[in-house]
């Protein structure tokens, strides 16, 4: 379609859903018990994980929603969509944005969590990310009035981004990033530059060489993982010494499969590292539970040491809505989302399947544990900076719809004036109730007994 033909296209989905239907949010009656679609993620996670996980998603209302995509994504499956779709992070919450190293080392903003990426309808993730926002700032109990203008401001601020993107040429949209150097703090109110300064000394710190002091050991001139049980044990305190030398043997080929994922050229760089140990790893909010390994590999010579994250990756909460994957193997996905959305993504992400030295078969995906990450702390943010961040959340997420979405027909649906922001922010403030609700649901489980919690 010509350019024209993609504004009318996008025009005419109004009619298939108005704008101002995208604010409405009532629970279907047929909703099903939040607590139990939680409980349904849990059977086949390590059981002795699980009370963890639903502890830290007692922290807060916010941290609840963390990792509650699976309920959201129920209630956005039970409305009517605009039929305009992009690749989807399907997690799109404040927290799941952050900075990391391009392989120029250069500090990037943008998304930073695909566990439950597919394709599907555009509006699904922007919802899910305004929503945050209000929930956000419902939970640090920021008055109603600016709730609103916070809210507001991410959903415009998508808006703005995706028109402009719709203006530009399709190479020009591919080679959209958001970097964080001197040009930018220069250009930024000294508030925010500050504030984005705090962040990327923290990426900085979270550097390969960090990760590698942090989480082993010397002994007998060797390096080894550290042992901090339940959130780090090595596989040899999981299982037999007799098991875990067979384990050691067949991680070879486990990196075998995994360098197989990747271009060529990376297969170069991933062969020159010489496995050393496994370790399980407990990480995030919603992730707790599944299966995640940390690897150590060695370079040539001492100081050269490499830990990668092999982290389980499980069908997206959104499937059982939409059309089921492409991809056979559920890690092949994320680093295919990935790969789509992220302006620019780690050198060594690839995939495999495993069976892990518990014994449990599963899809991973693989990439550096640390590569100068760093993740804002939204729950401390002023609301001046807290409305700088969500802006710029808005942003990463148009950019990054762009890549796979009509960009110039989403522009022409949510057009030049408000309504769409406004709608948008009716949406996120009526489901932070919901998930204040869904808070004390999980809150009555514990008490009851029905949930443990550690």
């Amino acid at each position: 379609m010509s350019g024209r033909e993609r504004r009318e296209y996008g025009r005419s989905q109004r009619k298939v859903l108005p704008r101002s239907a995208l604010g409405s949010y009532e629970p279907s009656t047929q909703r099903t018990d939040p607590v139990a679609l939680l409980e349904s993620q849990s059977k086949s996670r390590v059981p002795e994980l699980v009370p963890i996980r639903y502890a830290r998603m007692l922290a807060s209302p916010y941290a609840f929603y963390r990792g509650s995509a699976v309920i959201m994504a129920a209630d956005l499956a039970a409305d009517p969509h605009t039929g305009l779709p992009a690749q989807l992070c399907g997690d799109a919450h404040l927290s799941n944005f952050g900075l990391f190293a391009s392989p120029e080392r250069q500090l990037m903003f943008d998304l930073n969590d695909f566990d439950e990426t597919l394709p599907g309808p555009w509006e699904w993730d922007v919802k899910r990310l305004v929503a945050s926002v209000a929930v956000l700032c419902r939970s640090r109990g920021l008055r109603p009035a600016k709730q609103e203008s916070v809210v507001s401001a991410c959903a415009e601020a998508y808006r703005n981004q995706m028109r402009d993107l719709a203006r530009l040429g399709e190479l020009d949209v591919w080679y959209a990033q958001s970097v964080i150097d001197a040009e930018l703090l220069a250009a930024v109110d000294p508030v925010y530059a500050k504030a984005i300064r705090r962040t990327a000394v923290g990426a900085l710190s979270r550097g390969r060489q960090q990760a590698v002091d942090k989480l082993t050991r010397s002994e007998d001139g060797r390096l080894r993982l550290i042992s901090d049980p339940p959130l780090i044990v090595p596989a040899g305190d999981l299982v037999s010494d007799v098991v875990a030398q067979l384990y050691n043997k067949y991680m070879r080929k486990l990196i075998k499969d995994y360098v197989s994922s990747l271009p060529d050229d990376r297969r170069v760089l991933a062969r020159r590292y010489r496995y050393v140990e496994v370790a399980r790893k407990v990480v995030g909010v919603g992730s707790v539970g599944t299966r995640t390994w940390i690897v150590l590999f060695e370079g040539v010579g001492s100081g050269d040491s490499l830990l990668m994250q092999v982290k389980e990756a499980r069908p997206s909460v959104l499937e059982p809505h939409l059309k089921r994957s492409r991809y056979t193997n559920a890690g092949e996905r994320v680093v295919a989302g990935q790969r789509l959305m992220q302006a620019s993504s780690d050198v060594l992400l690839g995939w495999l399947h495993a069976i892990g030295p518990d014994g449990h078969h599963g899809d991973y995906y693989v990439r550096q544990l640390w590569d100068m990450k760093g993740s804002a702390d939204v729950e401390s943010m002023s609301p001046k900076v807290l409305t700088a961040y969500v802006q710029a959340c808005g942003h990463a997420l148009a950019r990054a719809h762009s890549r796979s979405g009509d960009r110039v027909a989403i522009a022409a649906y949510l057009g030049k004036g408000d309504n769409a922001d406004r709608a948008l922010t009716r949406f996120a403030l009526a489901y932070a109730e919901q998930n204040d609700s869904d808070y004390e649901a999980l809150r009555a489980a514990v008490r009851s007994g029905r949930i443990a919690t550690a």
